[in-house]
């Protein structure tokens, strides 16, 4: 391409005067504007500002500088099919234009900031320079970032940039600019537009013949996007969607947490004297449904659990830190995933796919506040710890869900059942004889008193429930008649 000239005029400056002086040593015009010019006129690089392109001075204390046929004619100009009206009115063209926006997000979340300073952060001449240059990418590259100055330097120091390089860049541009306008509806308004961008392709989807891709929301601050992966084979649709229900359960158990998830629901779950000991309780929680599972150590993965699981078959390990001995020992595992990474936030939205839409809620919370003994019998500070440590478990357990524990140790769940009763049933069978001086929660409350039967049957002696169903009293009364401390919690935790 033999035009050399470009348009620079950006908010974020980093790595920009270096940038410039490549272009400049490789015979470019540099037009720019504002406070860019300033920058670059300090550093020693000799510009034309658009002013001087223009003949028209910036107005409204600068927020109108660009928007002018000279500059946007110079961008939009198709080669030699223009070439004769170009050359009629004066007009050189551009091959280049280096822009980003104004910090919009970043002044959304800024606790401080006014609406009058968010609304002058909605940036208007960047977005028009960069959609123009991106829609002209036969002819002219677009940059958007300092993360592609190298790269475009490069092209340009080896001959120029190819057609493949500026269709590149103008597919990054428009999911900047659309990214960008998605922050400022979700902000002005009660509509949502959702960006995402391909963080990579997996293997297949939940099953062989399923294709697959992991996106992630633009500046979002996801666990999986911060995490390192020190061994293992790649991540599969089933591994993400398992790890981020054993991460964010560990999570909301807290400090020396071990979890173990089949197939999004609980397997195990405890807390110990020490991670080792945290483990092998989680996995004795049922010991037949871990295998293959995925385990989350909230805490750090010691050498002391990776010779627990030197004869375990786990597909992955995910946890806050891991020591190096561990890692030794892990490699013997080659295929078992190692991950390391921070918790999971909550405060993000949950998004349901449904058939030409989304559901969307705010992520639920498990809180342990505002409890009410409904029962004769009080429930016991040991039996109220292991309710609570069983509520959490229950409040990530698919719907209909009963969670049976001994202290800080689950040792039975029931999950995905379509009546309250099964999932009790599940969850005895599931603890045998450990439901023997237990305590249960169920996600919702008992429609009937045959739920609580059956865990009254196999010797559970306390229960949390949300309470709320017509039939209350007809439970409340069947823990009175079978002697068990009968707590409501007043909030209910569907998982569907």
């Amino acid at each position: 391409m033999a035009v050399k000239r470009a348009l620079v005029s950006v908010f974020d400056k980093t790595g920009l005067v270096p940038f410039v002086k490549r272009l400049e040593a490789a015979g470019y015009e540099i037009v720019s504007s504002g406070g860019t010019s300033r920058v670059l006129s300090e550093a020693g690089i000799e510009l034309l500002t658009v002013e001087n392109v223009t003949g028209s001075a910036q107005l409204l204390g600068g927020r109108v500088k660009t928007l002018h046929p000279r500059i946007h004619a110079g961008i939009l100009a198709r080669g030699e099919l223009d070439e004769a009206e170009m050359s009629e009115h004066g007009i050189d063209r551009f091959d280049l234009v280096v822009c980003n926006l104004y910090p919009f997000e970043e002044t959304v979340a800024d606790a401080t900031a006014t609406e009058s300073e968010i609304i002058e952060k909605i940036d208007i001449g960047g977005p028009a320079m960069v959609r123009a240059a991106a829609k002209n990418h036969r002819h002219v590259g677009v940059v958007v970032s300092p993360e592609q100055y190298d790269e475009v330097a490069k092209a340009i120091e080896a001959g120029g940039l190819d057609h493949d390089l500026r269709r590149r860049l103008a597919a990054e541009a428009f999911f900047h600019t659309a990214s960008y306008d998605a922050a400022i509806v979700g902000w002005i308004g009660d509509d949502a537009v959702i960006s995402l961008r391909r963080s990579g392709e997996l293997r297949y989807g939940e099953n062989p013949h399923q294709s697959a891709s992991v996106f992630r929301e633009p500046g979002a601050s996801a666990w999986w996007a911060a995490s390192t992966q020190h061994q293992g084979k790649d991540m599969s649709f089933n591994n993400y969607s398992d790890a981020e229900a054993a991460w964010r359960l560990a999570g909301d158990l807290g400090d020396g947490a071990v979890v173990v998830v089949k197939h999004t629901n609980p397997a195990g779950a405890a807390r110990g004297d020490s991670m080792v000991e945290a483990f092998e309780r989680a996995w004795d929680g049922d010991s037949l449904a871990a295998f293959g599972g995925v385990i989350a150590i909230n805490g750090d993965f010691d050498e002391g659990v990776a010779a627990a699981l030197a004869d375990r078959f786990v597909e992955v390990v995910v946890a806050r830190s891991v020591s190096e001995a561990a890692l030794e020992m892990m490699a013997a595992k080659k295929n078992v995933r190692v991950l390391t990474a921070p918790l999971p936030s909550a405060d993000d939205l949950d998004y349901r796919r449904i058939e030409g839409g989304f559901l969307v809620q705010d992520r639920d919370q498990v809180e342990l506040g505002g409890w009410e003994t409904v029962s004769e019998r009080e429930a016991t500070e040991a039996e109220l710890g292991s309710l609570r440590f069983a509520w959490v478990v229950g409040a990530h357990t698919k719907s209909n869900g009963v969670v049976i524990a001994t202290g800080e140790q689950v040792v039975g769940v029931g999950a995905g059942d379509q009546s309250r009763v099964g999932a009790a049933e599940r969850a005895v069978a599931r603890a045998g004889n450990r439901a023997g001086g237990a305590v249960a929660a169920s996600d919702a409350f008992f429609p009937f008193r045959d739920g609580l039967d059956a865990l009254a049957d196999a010797g559970v002696t306390a229960i949390a429930q949300p309470g709320g169903s017509v039939n209350d009293q007809e439970v409340i009364d069947a823990a009175n008649e079978r002697g068990l401390a009968l707590v409501f919690t007043h909030r209910r935790h569907f998982r569907h």
